[in-house]
């Protein structure tokens, strides 16, 4: 396997889990990058850019990230309440009175990010076709009726999450999530990230798939224990409706899913670029000064939400917008925060280290939130700062 590249000095076991990723995890083309203290320390591809493919993966190339989306469309509502726009502890109905029916007038804005909206499912699921419309999503979640009291409890709100928060964005600045990202964020620092991607853009995106590899450990493993296998196989479940508000789910090499928002789902990056959002996130980097300052970092990190998560039937944290370091989404140290992608990717920073980190595959495995390639490469980097 020829790994491409370059790793700082000291770094270099991450090059070696790398390499391992492909000999023993079934990796058929990757990228990851670290930052430190807003300089890059791990740049490393390989493989093939299509997972069903031969072309090599280049410099630039770039893959669905899944639910690391997440983490990605939840620092612009962070923004949005650090420049004096948007109340986190106001009722969501303020900035979209629509949203007030069912009974969700005490829902607030920081439900959402925190998962305690209490909106995971939807009744009547979408077609591909309507969550596609950047419309349907919101009017369903809005004359939805929620599963919970809200702010209550915690679930994670798979697809939910994404109309929720695209259609707080629109009402509180006219743009959409994927619009307003490109910017104020990844327009200006020069990322290669988006949510809704150009067309001038799609020939740099691989095609994406299922991959097969040893059982992992940890996290939501690929044989979990028979409470999460129930509940994932269940008809009627609170977990299995979260993941089927789409029905079927979009074919995400579409090139129509992939032009389209869905703030949950489908942003697409390099990983470079998703480490470098995360490095600005928490410091300053190469021609661009810090987005959060340490006010709205702590809120990022802060615990929102813990314990058992009615969705992923497992004990998970959350912070606003963000998963924070635990047994079923472990990152670098407890003060980690980020997201991983279902099957595969993760970004995360750590404010502790100065660390930034980004993986993207093109291979998706059975994992929820604790994918055993990305798990290695985040050893690596514990290891090589001696933690």
């Amino acid at each position: 396997m020829d790994v491409h590249g370059t790793v700082a000095e000291d770094f270099e076991p991450v090059r070696d889990a790398f390499v391992r990723n492909f000999a023993a995890l079934g990796e058929r083309g990757a990228a990851v990058a670290v930052y430190r203290d807003g300089q890059r320390v791990v740049d490393l591809w390989a493989g093939t850019k299509d997972v069903d493919g031969t072309d090599p993966w280049e410099r630039g190339t770039a893959q669905v990230v899944r639910s690391a989306t997440k983490g990605v469309a939840a620092a612009v509502l962070l923004l949005l309440h650090q420049r004096g726009h948007l109340d986190l502890d106001a009722p969501v109905g303020q900035y979209w009175p629509e949203f007030k029916a069912q009974g969700k007038e005490r829902v607030l804005v920081r439900h959402i990010l925190n998962h305690r909206a209490g909106l995971p499912v939807l009744d009547r699921p979408l077609t591909p076709e309507q969550a596609l419309d950047p419309l349907r999503g919101p009017e369903a979640v809005a004359a939805q009726a929620p599963a919970w009291e809200p702010g209550t409890d915690h679930g994670y709100h798979a697809l939910t999450y994404g109309w929720l928060l695209d259609e707080l964005v629109r009402r509180v600045t006219g743009r959409s999530t994927g619009a307003w990202l490109a910017s104020q964020i990844a327009g200006p620092l020069g990322l290669d990230l988006w949510l809704g991607l150009p067309d001038a853009e799609a020939g740099r995106v691989g095609r994406v798939g299922r991959v097969e590899g040893p059982e992992p450990t940890g996290g939501l493993r690929a044989r979990p224990k028979r409470s999460v296998t129930e509940a994932y196989e269940d008809p009627a479940s609170l977990t299995r409706r979260a993941f089927a508000a789409i029905a079927p789910f979009p074919d995400q090499n579409d090139p129509a899913y992939r032009a389209a928002a869905l703030p949950a789902t489908n942003a697409i990056a390099t990983a470079d670029g998703l480490a470098r959002f995360y490095a600005t996130l928490i410091g300053d980097t190469a021609g661009a000064a810090r987005l959060f300052t340490p006010q709205t970092v702590e809120l990022a990190r802060s615990e929102e939400s813990a314990g058992p998560d009615r969705i992923l039937v497992v004990g998970t944290r959350f912070g606003l917008g963000y998963m924070l370091h635990g047994s079923a989404s472990p990152f670098l140290t407890p003060g980690s925060f980020g997201h991983p992608g279902r099957g595969g990717a993760l970004g995360f920073a750590d404010p502790d280290t100065g660390i930034a980190f980004g993986y993207v595959t093109n291979g998706f495995r059975k994992t929820v939130t604790a994918d055993p390639r990305a798990q290695g490469l985040v050893r690596a980097v514990r290891g090589a700062l001696g933690l």
